[in-house]
C-alpha cells in the first residue's frame, strides 16, 4: 500500500510539473508567417475520412525546413498512412506537436529537440501526396480541457486539440 502511495505522489508531481512548464511555440516553418496558412481551417468541416481539421496546413516551397514549434523529446517519427512522413513532439503542458506531410525528417524517437531546431522539410506526403508542399500542424494536449467542449461535429474531442493558429499568433 505504501509503495502505491509513493508511486500516484510522484505521478501527481510529475503530472503538476509539466504543467507549469512555461510553452513558448514558433511557426514551425522557416520564414514562414502566419500569411502563409488559412486561420479558419482548424476544425473545419467536412475535411475528408477524419471528419474535420484538427490543425493547420502552413504552406511554402518543397524541402523548406520545419522546425520545432517548440522544444521537447521526439515521441514518434516514421510513415502514417494519412500524415506521410511524420514527427511528433512531446512538450511543455504535457501537448504533443504534430507535424505530418513531411518530405524527410531528421530525428528519431527519443531525439531531445530545441525550439526553432531543424526536424524535417515541408513535403506533399501521405494523402497531401501532388498537393501543394505544407506541413500539417496540429497540438494534442495529453490533458483534457473540459471547456474547449462545443456542440460541433466530434466536439468533444477539441477538449484535446488547440487551435494552432491562435496559439502561434498568441506567442
Amino acid at each position: 500500500m505504501r509503495v502505491l502511495k509513493w508511486t500516484l505522489g510522484a505521478v501527481l508531481i510529475l503530472l503538476i510539473a509539466g504543467l507549469l512548464i512555461p510553452e513558448k511555440l514558433v511557426i514551425p516553418v522557416q520564414d514562414a508567417t502566419s500569411k502563409d496558412w488559412n486561420h479558419n481551417t482548424f476544425w473545419y468541416a467536412p475535411w475528408g475520412c477524419s471528419g474535420v481539421h484538427k490543425g493547420i496546413d502552413i504552406f511554402g516551397a518543397k524541402n523548406t525546413p520545419v522546425v520545432a514549434a517548440t522544444s521537447g523529446i521526439v515521441i514518434f517519427s516514421g510513415e502514417l498512412n494519412q500524415g506521410g512522413k511524420v514527427v511528433a513532439v512531446l512538450g511543455a503542458k504535457w501537448r504533443v506537436h504534430y507535424f505530418a506531410h513531411l518530405n524527410d525528417y531528421h530525428v528519431g524517437a527519443g531525439d531531445v529537440v530545441n525550439i526553432n531546431s531543424q526536424i524535417g522539410l515541408l513535403g506533399d506526403t501521405g494523402n497531401a501526396a501532388g498537393k501543394q508542399p505544407h506541413v500539417h500542424y496540429s497540438i494534442l494536449s495529453l490533458v483534457p480541457i473540459p471547456w474547449l467542449y462545443t456542440t460541433q461535429s466530434q466536439g468533444w474531442r477539441k477538449m484535446f486539440f488547440l487551435n494552432p493558429h491562435k496559439k502561434l499568433i498568441a506567442h
